[in-house]
């Protein structure tokens, strides 16, 4: 998993400040997760994310977004509450998906979002 700031984010997902509308700029399909250090299902959250990092390395980009930190990137997509994850695909709209899922649940969102099995 790679940490991202604001100016990371807009080079390596999507340029808010440039766009209106959503654009990805990513190579591969990515996750992102909008968390807090002092978030407790945060903490139970990264490990998981970390396996898929690696389960699915080469095929999707896993980010992670400190919303103490880069403020302006959470409210921009509307986080209100941590854990948040934006999958943002190839092509079409990301989606966003709020709490500390399961990995069974990650995998089937990164199946039917990204189309990768």
């Amino acid at each position: 998993m790679i940490a991202l700031t604001a100016s990371e984010f807009k080079e390596k997902v999507f340029d808010y400040e440039k766009n209106n509308s959503w654009t990805f700029q990513g190579s591969k399909p990515a996750i992102i997760d909008f968390y807090a250090d002092w978030c407790g299902p945060c903490k139970r959250l990264a490990p998981i994310l970390e396996e898929i990092s690696q389960q699915y390395a080469g095929k999707i980009d896993v980010y992670k977004v400190n919303i103490d930190t880069e403020q302006e990137v959470a409210s921009t997509f509307g986080v209100m509450s941590v854990p948040s994850l934006l999958f943002a695909p190839m092509t079409g709209e990301p989606q966003m998906a709020q709490g500390a899922a399961p990995k069974e649940m990650l995998e089937q969102a990164i199946q039917e979002v990204f189309n990768i099995k």
